[in-house]
């Protein structure tokens, strides 16, 4: 009887074993099922699947592996995949208000489907009214939206002139087409400064961004030179999560960024960067150091300078006569961490002569004084 006893609790205890090891098997099998169904429809996987982001990023980086200025860059890239992946498909600060969703039109793609990469760039001069017959889709004041579909980005670009009308031709011409492959909701303004006193660049930037806020909600603002055009329309005028230097490798630097503070030529902050930092110093009369200003302002903020690649952000800088430059830069760059909350926005003082709602931009004339700062 004991043996017997004893071989039916071998067999209670196998049994027990065996109902063990299914029940296991099928909580793993049930996790693994899961597993897949979360993988295959989360909205980041198929997003990446239907962007094909590691494609794109794969297509960009391939076309500098033979580029001598990429493997000469004497600077930090300061960019990565994640970067890439964040610029594309972010969605925190490019969300528009109610009214706009309510239209039944979805956001526009993350990635514009029209880029080609490279692109030529003609140094035609064709006149404003034949450029004005080209380009009937613009609102006045060189707006322009997509119609098929919501922007993701609103964006100012900034331009500060003096006697440059030729130039400022080339840059509408080219900048237009490029602008709009890339779906931004966009408008150009021109800030020209009265004659007869000094040029005053990061004065006229701090004075396009106050006034291009009274004409629209903008997320992010583009400063950039009229005499820099683009190469690559994969060079994205959207609105980055850290201040981005655009104008990175030049044809007139051999495609090489001079220093690796460089913040000059064409740049790009949201409203946030931009408020924070309180804009540019707006002491910096005549040519040089406002741009290596603007460059402490945002490190001393806490933001970094971010980059695309240099077979990405290459420009075409058009022939010009330099200006004169300014003797005192450098000993205002030696203060300048002393003037950071003074001087800028804060302490902005301009006239406004007028303001033109013209077909390719809004131009803003504007009177300031050297006595006022």
């Amino acid at each position: 009887m004991v043996g017997l006893s004893c071989c039916m609790n071998c067999f209670y205890e196998r049994r027990l074993r065996f109902v063990i090891i299914v029940v296991l098997t099928l909580i793993l099998l049930q996790y693994g099922v899961n597993l897949f169904i979360f993988k295959t429809r989360s909205p980041f996987t198929s997003l990446s699947s239907h962007l094909n982001i590691n494609r794109f990023w794969n297509q960009q980086t391939s076309r500098g592996r033979n580029d001598a200025s990429l493997r000469n860059f004497n600077g930090s890239i300061g960019y990565s995949t994640k970067m890439v992946t964040q610029d594309l498909t972010r969605n925190r600060a490019s969300i528009h208000s109610p009214a706009e969703n309510t239209t039944g039109i979805s956001q526009c793609p993350m990635l514009p489907p029209n880029l080609v990469g490279r692109i030529r760039v003609k140094l035609d001069k064709p006149s404003f009214l034949d450029l004005e017959n080209k380009h009937q889709e613009l609102q006045p004041g060189g707006h322009w939206k997509p119609t098929a579909c919501i922007s993701r980005h609103r964006v100012a670009i900034i331009i500060p002139f003096r006697d440059r009308h030729e130039h400022l031709r080339m840059f509408l011409s080219h900048m237009h087409p490029f602008l709009q492959k890339q779906q931004l909701d966009y408008q150009i303004f021109v800030i020209e400064e009265m004659p007869g006193i000094k040029f005053n660049r990061a004065m006229l930037m701090n004075i396009g961004y106050v006034e291009a806020n009274k004409v629209y909600d903008f997320q992010c603002y583009v400063f950039h030179d009229v005499d820099l055009l683009p190469e690559d329309d994969r060079n994205i005028y959207s609105c980055p999560e850290q201040p981005r230097h655009l104008s990175v490798a030049i044809d007139k630097f051999n495609y090489r960024l001079p220093y690796t503070d460089i913040f000059g030529g064409a740049c790009t902050l949201s409203k946030v960067h931009f408020s924070k930092i309180n804009g540019f110093s707006n002491k910096y009369w005549g040519w040089g150091g406002e741009d290596d200003d603007l460059a402490y302002r945002v490190k001393h903020a806490g933001l970094k300078i971010k980059r695309y690649p240099v077979n990405i952000a290459r420009y075409k800088m058009v022939s010009h006569k330099g200006g004169i430059a300014n003797p005192k830069r450098w000993s205002l760059l030696q203060r300048a961490f002393t003037r950071f909350s003074t001087d800028g926005l804060s302490s902005l003082k301009y006239k406004v002569v007028a303001t033109e709602y013209k077909k390719l931009y809004t131009l803003i004339k504007v009177e300031i004084n050297e006595k006022d700062v």
